[in-house]
């Protein structure tokens, strides 16, 4: 019988395309190690993206490709996951505690992107992830609504300011320090100075991700926000509508223009699904996201369907990833934030904090 052998191993694991990677593990640099002794083959895989609930399923799908090789007697496959930093733009300096900031932005208003970014942050934590948002619609803030937290944030040390906690989720809005319906009749400066103190003044922690719902528009407050936050990735948010596509296709201009890289894009209310006999109609029309996706050359992290439940969860301070974590709205979410938090990991890591400070004396 042929023993196996590292290099058959490893064009084994190849031959599995990891649906949130879309590349192999291999070539993503996910195999940290195999070890062969006889027919035992040992294998440790460390994704960079967090993935509580697939890794069981990797593990079955692992093992079953270096099952089928002739000579393995035993299969012993290690999942985990380790998140890093990545690049943000050049001349920014990441969050202190802070790995990755990720923006979730639309074109427009009435997509759902709050909703899906409130979800998404849920799913990231629920992955096994250290998790912030921050809501930066200074105009129209909904994320303390959505996620139930109310009553003005703390300071301990007359500095900064503590992020309320839900859900595993730390959270800062700037509809925690003003009463819900106090309108902010607010410039373009003193809006996009409040979010700076808000990001910067936050004692955020150790954390992951900090996902920031940035207010919808592509306008200079808009624009002035990407420059100013040291953003990581961008995830953008649209229904199939032909204008919230047209809407969306300027948010990713602008993100190119302020060199974001742009993780992929969620095509929200692709489906109405009738709550009385589960019929289901693209009302919004169909196949935008996936053409915007391919025009573009990004990913189509994701579709969701235009549900009664996801608004009535998320109204009441619920959102449906954690009220109905166990069915399959949910699985989306995560489906969908292991994919944006997986095209992150592909990107080029930040490597500031593995130098020291270079000091330039000059000769005496």
């Amino acid at each position: 019988m042929t023993e196996p052998s590292h290099n058959r191993i490893e064009a084994a694991l190849k031959t599995y395309t990891d649906p949130h990677l879309q590349t192999d593990l291999v070539s993503a640099g996910a195999v940290k190690s195999i070890e062969i002794d006889g027919g035992r083959v040992a294998a440790r895989i460390e994704l960079g993206f967090p993935a509580k609930s697939y890794a069981p399923q990797l593990t079955l799908a692992l093992s079953e490709v270096l099952r089928a090789l002739e000579g393995v007697q035993a299969i012993d496959v290690q999942v985990d996951w380790k998140i890093v930093p990545h690049r943000v733009q050049a001349g920014k300096k990441p969050l202190a505690g802070v790995k990755n900031v990720i923006a979730v932005a639309s074109g427009k208003g009435g997509v759902g992107k709050s909703t899906v970014a409130v979800n998404l942050a849920l799913a990231l934590a629920q992955e096994g992830a250290a998790v912030g948002i921050l809501d930066a619609d200074i105009y129209g803030p909904s994320v303390p609504r959505m996620l139930g937290v109310a009553g003005q944030p703390e300071t301990k040390d007359g500095k900064t300011i503590e992020p309320k906690e839900t859900y595993g989720l730390k959270v800062m809005s700037i509809g925690l320090l003003v009463e819900e319906d106090t309108p902010m009749i607010w410039r373009g400066p003193m809006a996009t100075g409040a979010l700076q103190q808000l990001l910067g003044q936050t004692h955020w922690g150790e954390l992951d991700y900090l996902i920031v719902d940035l207010p919808p528009g592509t306008g200079d407050i808009h624009l002035t926000l990407t420059q100013q936050i040291p953003v990581a990735g961008a995830v953008i948010v649209t229904t199939p509508q032909d204008i919230a596509l047209l809407d969306a296709m300027k948010g990713l201009k602008m993100f190119e223009k302020v060199k974001v890289p742009v993780l992929g894009i969620v095509e929200n209310m692709s489906l109405h699904v009738c709550s009385q006999c589960g019929h289901t109609e693209p009302v919004f029309g169909e196949g935008g996201g996936e053409k915007m996706a391919r025009k573009y050359g990004v990913p189509l992290l994701g579709q969701l369907p235009l549900d009664a439940g996801i608004r009535e969860q998320t109204d009441s301070g619920r959102p449906t990833v954690v009220a109905d974590a166990g069915g399959p709205l949910a699985a989306r979410y995560r489906e969908i934030a292991r994919r944006a938090a997986a095209q992150l990991s592909l990107r080029p890591k930040d490597m500031a904090g593995k130098f020291g400070d270079i000091v330039v004396e000059a000769a005496r």
